[in-house]
């Protein structure tokens, strides 16, 4: 799809996002079709990889999966989920591997590149860069207009970090618990409808 000229320099009306959160047991991936600052989902999803295979295996899975993605959708961008710091070393280096492996399909098919942290997924979709997955997850369906999300948490934080990177261009205003004449106030009213759900 080509994307189409925008007021804003270098930021089309129309691009597709490619948002994936990696990993070599389960990668999640979302897909989004901007068009004049509106996301809509196109498909989002979990792919499960077996625990038998062997590791170099699962990476050229994933290296495949993205490919396939790509060739699917053509999106324009991939953003991602950068890799955390954590106490297990041999997770972090497979999960660094599954990144790394990922972003490669990604540049093979020339796409722009971009990491967020997951504090910052989280503050841009939520305004709480501590929330929960599943907070995440129930602020997803709000900001995409109510659109069909997948109950797998992979998929959304996927979905999360593709519409992070559709804040991050400054094309439409990204919820906040502050509200104000800028903000959608999706954040305020799920606030009011979600109480319990909400931690500072």
């Amino acid at each position: 799809m080509e994307a189409t000229k925008s007021s804003r320099p270098g930021i089309p009306t129309e691009r597709i996002i490619l948002g994936i959160d990696p990993g070599t047991t389960v990668m999640g991936f979302g897909v989004l079709l901007v068009q004049n600052g509106k996301a809509t989902l196109i498909e989002a999803d979990a792919i499960r990889f077996s625990a038998g295979d062997d590791h170099t295996l699962r990476l050229r899975e994933i290296f495949n999966h993205v490919l396939r993605i790509i060739e699917k959708h053509h999106p324009d961008e991939l953003a991602i989920e950068a890799q955390f710091f954590g106490k297990n070393v041999q997770s972090m280096l497979k999960l660094g591997r599954a990144q790394g492996v990922a972003i490669a399909a990604a540049l093979h098919r020339e796409l722009a590149v971009v990491e967020y942290a997951p504090k910052r997924i989280k503050q841009s979709i939520t305004g709480n860069g501590n929330a929960t997955k599943e907070q995440v997850a129930a602020m997803l369906g709000s900001i995409l207009g109510n659109a069909k999300i997948p109950k797998s948490t992979d998929a959304t934080d996927a979905i999360a970090v593709a519409l992070c990177h559709h804040f991050a261009q400054g094309s439409v205003a990204r919820p906040t618990k502050s509200g104000g004449s800028k903000s959608s106030g999706v954040w305020g009213s799920f606030i009011r409808n979600n109480p319990g759900r909400v931690k500072e």
